[in-house]
């Protein structure tokens, strides 16, 4: 097998629970009868082989052995059963600055990781320059590391773990963090690691992620391989597992698309009142939003929603209607609604707007879009303030008794 090369053969990976906590000694002697351990499998019988310079997605809901598969991949820790075989280096991006001394400056973690990486000190001053350059911790580098915010320290682990040579390369979320320009960046970097022929193996929810980076994905569902094929068909699946949960915790991680997928958004594009495609309003403007609906199969009395959220996704205002309302009984079709505000009711910032199809009198998701549709908008007169517009009618009241406490 090639430098690159990732074999599983039956993997499983079992972690033994304690119900109690043992803090003790005296604490394990008095209860080695009384809390037993069980045996929790995270992996079961995972089989498949990655080539050389293949980039390959796993999805699935959380806990369903993704993360663990990626450490039995690094050699973090063993498999309980089976065999699996990685030839070459790899680096992985499982937790970014992991093994970081809080002390120690950034040169001198970066020293440290190299030797852990199995690469000397002239490999490293060869690259230091250039890791410190990618990072953008010129002025910092020689301060310790406990005094980085949380985003300097995911720079220079990630700026690490990819300017450092390797086979294979381990990336676990990494596009949940940091701000919009670094996460360019990062996928500039590992995109420049794919040319080379190098194999990626990346978890993510992210569904934009992974079809722009894998060409194949792993499902994985309780722990087994449930697909394994094109990027595309493994997210629609993946997608179809979230139908009955309007709010999956894996949101939280990059999730932005679900549904069982009989009906489905086809795009969602901003107006003026003009039918002008805008992405910038003034406040109390005229806002349209057209909204394409695809329906793939029959559908039980389907009904849209749509959300207006800000840019760190909290709820602001929303909004459903009965599609048999707007003339669409859910048979199948292309079928185009719009969602009108006379007045945009917000003052200043970035905002989006996410759009669903659900089923009526349950939570079952069709198909819902976060951030379908994104906007700016800006401030009409120099003395708003705020988010929200907020205009009140403002009046004297004449001859108005008052009537003081005593």
């Amino acid at each position: 097998m090639g430098p690159g090369t990732i074999v599983a053969r039956e993997v499983s990976r079992s972690f033994r629970v304690h119900s109690q906590p043992r803090l003790t000694l005296k604490e394990a002697i008095v209860r080695r009868r009384g809390g037993r351990a069980t045996d929790v499998w995270a992996l079961r019988d995972v089989s498949f082989e990655i080539e050389p310079g293949e980039a390959v997605a796993l999805v699935g809901r959380n806990g369903s052995g993704k993360t663990t598969l990626l450490r039995l991949i690094a050699s973090i820790f063993k498999p309980t059963g089976g065999v699996l075989e990685t030839t070459g280096s790899v680096g992985s991006l499982l937790a970014l600055g992991a093994g970081f001394h809080p002390e120690f400056t950034g040169r001198e973690n970066a020293e440290l990781a190299g030797s852990i990486y199995g690469f000397g000190r002239g490999f490293m001053r060869e690259r230091f320059e250039e890791i410190v350059a990618f990072a953008e911790l010129e002025d910092f580098i020689d301060m310790p590391v406990r005094t980085y915010s949380s985003g300097m320290f995911m720079r220079l682990g990630f700026s690490l773990a990819t300017h450092l040579s390797a086979d294979v390369l381990l990336l676990d979320e990494v596009f949940a963090v940091g701000d919009e320009a670094f996460q360019r960046k990062c996928f500039g970097k590992i995109f420049e690691f794919k040319a080379r022929g190098g194999t990626i193996v990346f978890v993510s929810h992210s569904a934009t992620a992974v079809e722009s980076l894998c060409e194949r994905a792993i499902l994985l569902r309780g722990g087994e391989v449930e697909y394994d094929g094109r990027a595309h068909d493994a997210l629609r699946r993946y997608q179809q597992q979230l139908a009955d949960d309007q709010e999956p915790s894996e949101r939280a991680a990059g999730l932005r698309e679900w549904g069982s997928g009989e009906a489905r958004i086809a795009s969602t594009r901003l107006q003026d009142c003009d039918g002008n495609e805008r992405q910038q309003f003034l406040s109390g403007e005229p806002l349209v939003a057209r909204i394409a609906v695809e329906g793939r199969r029959d559908t039980t009395r389907p009904r849209l929603l749509v959300e207006l959220r800000d840019h760190v996704n909290a709820l602001l205002a929303a909004s459903t209607v009965e599609a048999a309302e707007l003339g669409w009984d859910g048979s199948p079709g292309e079928f185009t609604f719009e969602f009108a505000l006379d007045a945009v009711p917000l003052v200043d910032g970035r905002f989006q707007l996410c759009v669903a199809v659900l089923a009526s009198g349950s939570e079952h998701v069709y198909h819902r879009v976060d951030g379908a549709a994104e906007f700016i908008v800006y401030p009409d007169r120099d003395d708003a303030r705020g988010i929200l517009r907020f205009e009140p009618n403002w009046t004297r009241v004449e001859n108005a008794s008052t009537q003081v406490a005593p």
